[in-house]
């Protein structure tokens, strides 16, 4: 019996990108199954039908090992494997790695911190699917001092791009005359989110570090270094999810 499965899976299998961002490829047409256009929600059998991305036949890699690993990105990297304008790409970091991982969700270039990178479309999913509300740990320094209307405002959410922010927690860390460093924890990930909160309320972003993802801390990791993740963090990293997924499902329920 055919074992049919949906195409952005099966590429995020062969470790060729996220599941998120196969669905991009599929949507922008750049993947055919047997030289026909994949659509959004195809399925195919891996091991039957020839499966093109990008002009690169795939191939399932079944029992290929899995890599989850910890980076911690400088600043003036940008997150992506490769860059046509020959900017420094985050890929250059982790080259000895023996299998093809990429980076789950993003950071932006002028920013640093914890990135996880995998080959495993799945667990790239779990963290980035922004359905997960998978809490992410920032430790950002503004210019000037902040004020209490602020700060309210960062707490309670700020329009940006004509949408509201998600509630984030944010808590003063130091502040001195012209500027203050505040730990941030968002639950969404929109594109320089930070960034654009703090400028909608006239507040400068002078550094941004991503300091944790969930439960899972940078510590003392130094800047374009990357270790895997202990076993210990990965059922961390497990339990936490399991318990967003309970929490997203109560919330659901009471609506």
């Amino acid at each position: 019996m055919e074992e049919k499965i949906r195409i952005q899976k099966i590429i995020a299998d062969a470790g060729i990108a996220s599941r998120r961002k196969a669905e991009e490829l599929i949507q922008k047409g750049a993947v055919t199954v047997n030289g026909i256009r994949a659509g959004l929600g195809d399925k195919a059998d891996p091991y039957k039908d020839k499966i093109v991305v990008a002009g690169r036949e795939i191939h399932p890699r079944k029992d290929a090992r899995k890599y989850y690993i910890m980076l911690h990105k400088p600043r003036g990297f940008i997150t992506t494997m490769q860059d046509e304008g020959g900017r420094k790409c985050v890929a250059e970091l982790v080259d000895e790695i023996p299998a093809r991982v990429f980076p789950v969700g993003r950071l932006d270039k002028d920013s640093e911190g914890l990135l996880f990178m995998t080959n495993d479309g799945d667990f790239a999913n779990m963290i980035s699917h922004p359905s997960t509300h998978f809490a992410k740990t920032y430790r950002v320094m503004v210019h000037p001092r902040i004020t209490e209307e602020q700060l309210t405002a960062l707490t309670t959410g700020v329009i940006i791009e004509g949408r509201k922010s998600m509630p984030a927690a944010v808590r003063v860390v130091t502040t001195e005359q012209e500027r203050t460093v505040l730990e941030i924890i968002l639950e969404e990930g929109r594109n320089r989110q930070i960034r654009k909160m703090c400028e909608a309320i006239g507040l400068e972003v002078a550094r941004l570090k991503r300091t944790a993802i969930g439960p899972v801390k940078l510590g003392m990791l130094q800047p374009g270094k990357w270790r895997e993740l202990e076993p210990d963090e990965m059922r961390k990293i497990r339990a936490y999810q399991k318990k967003l997924a309970n929490r997203n499902q109560h919330e659901d329920s009471d609506r």
